[in-house]
């Protein structure tokens, strides 16, 4: 898809931001502030260029940051995480002051946009709300949002960061002579051309090695193997996370908010879902003695992060939206994510599947999807503060409606 013309920064100010994030000036969570939008009938997997102008942008969001941070008295805190490629600050807002520290990140695939605005409502609530619900959050859990981790992509209104293999080479020699990384995007890809301007697959640049920096032998790799930070917004988030982990001593939850195909269905009533959450891919025969992932047998993060998925669920179901587990099937691995390497050293993870992303979506049913994230990141929150999340039966995640077979092969290429 070509890239979006610039959009109308007043008109989106007026219709998507002021308007809904009214909504959420009240004692009650953004989730509970009105009824679901109707459900979607229709809809199409076919590129198409269609208007993304009614979500927000790189400025836009910069502002309604400023806004946030003025308007909670310094309750949101804004800072300057890292820069992108292209030189673009990626922010950091965080909220609360618990030792649950509970970071979620948007548009790391810069063409999935509805998880933008729902951590900007999110803040909005937690920033300003005088409830004793918001105020127990705060009390209880250091809410750390990184909206726009992939502000280049974003703009761009793609999948992929805008870097090329030639960079970086320049910004690590020692891969002088390596074909590029295989999460490298030079050809087309969802409609975009990738071949003049090419970029990377951000989220499979992760490695649960913190500390690790990119050898030749482990270049171009593949799926199975971790990534390797060759990128500064991957980087960035690394940061993040081991900044958190000092302060706190660890990061209790991680949650990455991305978009799937236009036209998944669950499976129990065939209708077409909304979210659909998962944990991390990584096959338990991997975890045996003697195996890859032996080393982290003690610290992966299974069980908490398949209570926080069921957690999410239950939140999206509760608010009238339809849920479902993502696909993962049991050979799945992909250990580059950042859900994977984050869930391989002690954090619960989970993936959002919003349905469609902007080339087949634009903005039809976005205010949908944005409630239905904003309905299960709230319900983690409650259940993260109180404990409750700890009394949920894992076992039951198998349980809940999945995503039709049918399905299944498009949503995991996706």
């Amino acid at each position: 898809m070509r890239p979006s013309p610039r959009r109308h920064r007043t008109a989106l100010a007026a219709s998507l931001l002021a308007a809904p994030l009214a909504l959420t000036l009240t004692a009650a969570p953004p989730a509970s502030a009105s009824p679901a939008p109707a459900a979607p009938q229709q809809c199409s997997d076919e590129p198409r260029d269609l208007p993304t102008w009614k979500f927000i942008d790189y400025d836009e969001m910069r502002a309604e940051l400023a806004r946030l941070e003025r308007v909670s008295h310094g309750r949101v805190e804004v800072k300057v995480a890292g820069k992108s490629n292209r030189g673009r600050s990626i922010h950091t807002a965080t909220v609360g002051t618990g030792p649950k520290v509970f970071i979620v990140t948007s548009e790391i695939h810069g063409n999935e946009k509805t998880g933008t605005t729902a951590l900007l409502r999110i803040l909005n609530w937690l920033g300003t709300s005088g409830s004793p619900e918001a105020a127990r959050i705060r009390k209880e859990i250091t809410f750390v949002a990184v909206p726009k981790i992939n502000p280049d992509g974003a703009e761009l209104d793609r999948r992929g960061n805008d870097n090329s293999w030639a960079e970086v080479q320049r910004d690590f020699p020692q891969l002088a002579g390596r074909p590029p990384a295989w999460n490298y995007l030079n050809t087309r890809l969802q409609g975009d051309d990738y071949t003049t301007r090419p970029g990377f697959d951000l989220n499979r640049d992760f490695n649960p090695d913190l500390d690790y920096r990119p050898k030749p032998e482990d270049v171009p790799g593949d799926g199975s193997r971790p990534g390797w930070f060759l990128n500064p917004e991957s980087q960035t988030l690394r940061d993040i996370y081991k900044y958190w982990t000092a302060r706190k001593g660890k990061v209790h939850t991680y949650v990455d908010l991305h978009h799937q195909g236009a036209c998944v269905r669950e499976d129990a009533q065939n209708r077409l879902l909304d979210v659909a959450v998962d944990y991390p891919p990584l096959p338990d025969r991997f975890f045996e003695p003697g195996q890859k992932y032996a080393p982290y047998a003690r610290t992966y993060a299974k069980t908490l992060s398949k209570q926080l998925a069921i957690s999410a669920f239950r939140g999206i179901e509760e608010r009238g939206y339809i849920p479902a587990r993502y696909p993962h099937p049991p050979t799945r691995d992909l250990p580059g994510q950042a859900r994977s390497s984050f869930g391989l050293i002690g954090t619960g993870t989970v993936l959002f599947e919003v349905r469609g992303q902007t080339q087949t979506m634009g903005h039809y049913q976005s205010e949908r999807f944005i409630r239905a994230v904003t309905a299960g990141l709230t319900a983690m929150l409650r259940d993260v503060a109180s404990g409750e999340v700890g009394t949920i039966d894992p076992d039951t995640f198998e349980q809940l409606p999945g995503t039709a077979e049918e399905q299944s092969t498009a949503a995991l290429e996706d």
